[in-house]
């Protein structure tokens, strides 16, 4: 069945913020929608992921789309150093090709040509726990702003690790003009560091490190709240189960 609903705002507002707004889907989600032509303004179908709607306006998701919101689906993956999380730059890998069945673990389908956005970032040369998903909830739950959730990262650096740097790097750091909020930082090995973090900037455990002198040489997400890694070998995925899901749905507030 489609949705249907008419706008009664007073001023215009992007079709993609709206239906974030109104819990029907995430901006991502409606920004693939739309490039999938399944979303219609007073009978006409939007290609313009910047349009925005008229107060008045009639928005329509047809039958395809509400299913498709319907069976959101979320991915588990170990991504590998050189994969890229996001929407690829010319000449770099995104890491939903690695999506397939050949690297499948359980019974899931591979979503084929469904869009699947990444839920945060994990860097090219970063490896470990990566989650891409159409489900708007899990979408929320992981990165929304009201989430509490903190991921963990195995870090490998160069440089000498002091208590002082370590007392550094768990408050009173700053990055791009804004306090960072406090980190949980442990010393496991000479050159290894355990890093527990409730926000994730561009690139966050990289410069810190280079603020007091450390080169990350490797980096290893290992725990998004709730949901560890495991043993899930790396390049290889599987599905998230929905005690999973309630999981870090539970814990994000």
């Amino acid at each position: 069945m489609s949705f249907t609903r008419t706008y009664d705002g007073a001023e215009p507002v992007r079709i993609n913020k709206w239906l974030g707004q109104t819990g029907v889907c995430s901006r991502r989600e409606a920004d693939a929608l739309i490039a999938d032509g399944l979303v219609s303004i007073d009978g006409e179908v939007v290609r313009d992921a910047g349009r925005k709607l008229e107060p008045g306006q009639t928005l329509t998701l047809n039958d395809r789309a509400t299913a498709a919101l319907a069976q959101g689906q979320t991915i588990v993956l170990h991504k590998p150093v050189g994969y890229v999380s996001g929407q690829p730059e010319p000449g770099k890998i995104p890491a939903a090709r690695l999506l397939n069945m050949a690297n499948r673990v359980g019974e899931a389908e591979p979503p084929g040509r469904a869009v699947l956005p990444p839920i945060g970032r994990l860097d090219e040369d970063s490896r470990g726990l990566l989650l891409l998903s159409s489900d708007g909830v899990v979408a929320k739950a992981v990165i929304g702003p009201q989430s509490d959730l903190d991921k963990e990262y195995l870090v490998r650096v160069v440089g000498q690790v002091t208590e002082s740097k370590l007392s550094t790097l768990r408050h009173g750091l700053e990055l791009d003009g804004r306090q960072l909020k406090r980190a949980r930082v442990t010393q496991m090995e000479p050159q290894r560091l355990r890093f527990v973090l409730k926000e994730g900037r561009n690139r966050q455990i990289r410069r810190m490190c280079e603020l007091v002198g450390l080169e990350v040489i490797d980096l290893l997400r290992i725990r998004i709240g709730p949901l560890d890694l495991g043993d899930l070998p790396e390049g290889r995925w599987r599905a998230l189960t929905p005690d999973e899901r309630e999981q870090l749905i539970k814990s994000s507030s």
